[in-house]
């Protein structure tokens, strides 16, 4: 990521309270069932800690990586608040060496700053982070999102299409992948109706 991108996102982190809130993203709840605790997960561009927070709160051992060290004291003081230890790593992950089959879980929530020769590169890194039979769990918008202009850059490119995610996770087991427009209120940074598109995936063994 170029050193405006950054400058850009500790500017907004730096706001008082959370850009995105501290509940954690919705679908990512919604999969709580699937979750072990023990395991441990990955949260990828976690941002201020709201899902990596969540997922600890669940019982697993949570690694958050974000570019933004603005964001990432955030998160530390946000599991402190909360009762729960995570821990944080500072990387720009357009150049990030990702672990190999070091986790359970990978989440990836709205992380739609890649433009597609990058967006690639992170793909291939959250499987090969993920043990056998390790789950990916991951919500986007779709293009139309630009239209709506509620979450997520100007940039159809960045988004996530149903065909995308079928052939970039081909070699998984898709558990549940789903196209659909809702109204999210998730802090100032996500707020109304969106595109949103949701998958579960599950590596081989």
């Amino acid at each position: 990521m170029t050193n405006e991108a950054l400058t850009r996102w500790n500017e907004r982190f730096s706001a008082p309270g959370y850009l995105f809130g501290t509940a954690p993203n919705r679908f990512l709840a919604s999969a709580k069932h699937l979750l072990v605790p023990g395991q441990r997960a990955l949260a990828v561009a976690d941002g201020e800690g709201r899902n990596g927070v969540w997922l600890a709160q669940q019982g697993l051992a949570v690694t958050s990586v974000d570019f933004s060290p603005v964001a990432l004291a955030k998160a530390r003081q946000l599991a402190e608040q909360s009762g729960v230890a995570i821990e944080t790593i500072e990387a720009d992950l357009a150049g990030w060496e990702w672990p190999s089959a070091a986790f359970d879980v990978v989440v990836a929530i709205f992380v739609q700053f890649a433009p597609p020769p990058m967006r690639a590169r992170m793909f291939a890194g959250m499987k090969a982070a993920l043990k056998p039979r390790g789950l990916l769990i991951l919500e986007g918008y779709r293009p139309e999102q630009v239209d709506y202009g509620t979450g997520g850059p100007p940039n159809r490119e960045h988004m996530y299409t149903k065909e995308l995610l079928e052939t970039s996770f081909a070699d998984m087991e898709i558990l549940h992948l789903k196209e659909y427009d809702a109204v999210i209120e998730e802090g100032s940074g996500h707020n109304g109706r969106s595109a949103l598109i949701d998958l579960i995936a599950r590596k081989g063994v």
